[in-house]
């Protein structure tokens, strides 16, 4: 059964928490203790019907303000697919938290109430999900019962959408109108609006297609540890060396040549081992130890791929990055540590080219630095070549954290663009 992560935005009081609540609810995927605590909440808050959006809420403070705050994750599964949800902030004082969550997401929920259209901050969130190659968004639109289930209204808001989506990168829209609070067009198709000839959202989502989205072309193996099992007391495993890992694109198979870099070897895969014994291919995103035929000196932050299909190696390179410590800010002459795949190297800020603003996408290239929540391009230095693909290629070679050398804090996420 595979596993679909999804993100949830929108503004504040959009519904996210009550949708996720009400999947939970509808698809029986809490405990009833849960639900006895959500009931009890909701009776001491003086709410006259269970507010399921205290099932996700979990800090205080969101309770309190009826807001999300922090990243909250949810699990739940269906007899079809099993799912991980990211219910990330409205507020844009938490994009960070947006980015976060989005970051490994197959799709992202963007919820607009119906009574009030596109805000700023539903534009900003689908902008968000695009900048991060989220391959499927979804427009749901909330609150239906308030508008008297009016297809005038939602018709309105999608057909707006579907203008602002046209100076985005988006590669699969879906529009659905629901109301969280009754569970209209959540779970099951809902009577009340017998003009939306479209899936119901959990039957969307148990139905979309995902595992084209995985760049199952470019073989990318980055090599997180060299297991050499010494204490071995079978005596057929003292010379092993096998290369642990994550792939991260295209699918290696017994008997493939494989290239070594950075030193350009090349070499064939001899077994392919898990936790589970041998295997025959493996592909992402499958956690792997590959055997070669030849031993070569690797080792952790190297890079396994196809002799004739190499990512781009550099030391200069060119990303649009989330800002996200105000503890200081990401100027040019900046010193950061890069963490890339499984490879850790020093770099400097050689140039800011621009800060984004993310509600009108205009570049401020006039911009001194980048401070907490800000977004823009910039041109790092690294004192190691980086072996990567642009982001919107192979999301996982793509990606980049920004690390403070002096607290080993995460201050930033970058996005490779293009490299020189």
């Amino acid at each position: 059964m595979d596993i679909l992560r999804f993100a949830t935005a929108g503004s504040v009081d959009d519904g996210k928490s009550t949708l996720i609540g009400r999947l939970l609810y509808d698809s029986k995927a809490i405990f009833e203790d849960q639900l006895a605590s959500v009931e009890k909440t909701s009776r001491d808050r003086g709410e006259n019907y269970t507010n399921l959006a205290l099932l996700t809420d979990g800090l205080r403070a969101e309770r309190e303000q009826g807001i999300t705050i922090d990243v909250a994750y949810r699990y739940f599964a269906t007899p079809k697919r099993k799912f991980i949800i990211a219910d990330t902030p409205g507020h844009i004082q938490y994009t960070r938290n947006m980015v976060t969550g989005a970051s490994t997401a197959d799709l992202a929920v963007v919820l607009v109430d119906a009574r009030h259209g596109l805000t700023e901050q539903s534009r900003r969130h689908a902008f968000l999900a695009t900048l991060l190659r989220v391959p499927h968004l979804v427009l749901a639109v909330n609150k239906m019962d308030l508008v008297d289930y009016d297809a005038a209204a939602f018709e309105r808001i999608a057909e707006e959408f579907s203008v602002f989506a046209t100076k985005l990168e988006i590669g699969d829209l879906t529009f659905i109108p629901i109301s969280a609070l009754h569970g209209d067009n959540v779970v099951q198709r809902s009577p009340n609006m017998p003009w939306h000839d479209g899936p119901s959202l959990l039957h969307h989502l148990e139905h979309v297609h995902i595992a084209s989205d995985r760049n199952l072309i470019d073989v990318r193996f980055p090599v997180q540890y060299v297991i050499r099992p010494h204490e071995a007391t079978d005596p057929a495993l003292h010379d092993y060396r096998g290369y642990a890992g994550q792939v991260a694109g295209g699918v290696l198979k017994q008997g493939d040549e494989v290239m070594h870099l950075p030193s350009g070897l090349t070499t064939t895969v001899e077994r392919i081992d898990t936790s589970n014994g041998p295997i025959e291919e493996a592909f992402p995103p499958m956690s792997v130890t590959l055997v070669l035929a030849d031993d070569l000196d690797i080792s952790r932050g190297d890079l396994i791929c196809r002799p004739h299909n190499q990512p781009s190696s550099s030391q200069d390179i060119e990303a649009m990055v989330c800002w996200m410590t105000e503890a200081r800010q990401l100027t040019r002459g900046s010193r950061l540590v890069v963490k890339h795949t499984t490879r850790t190297v020093k770099a400097i800020v050689r140039d800011l080219q621009y800060r984004l603003d993310v509600n009108t996408l205009h570049r401020d290239e006039t911009a001194d630095g980048l401070r907490l929540n800000d977004i823009g391009r910039v041109s790092l230095r690294t004192t190691q070549p980086l072996f990567h693909d642009p982001y919107g290629r192979n999301r996982q070679m793509g990606g980049l954290i920004l690390i403070d050398e002096a607290t080993n804090a995460t201050v930033g996420a970058g996005m490779i663009t293009e490299a020189h």
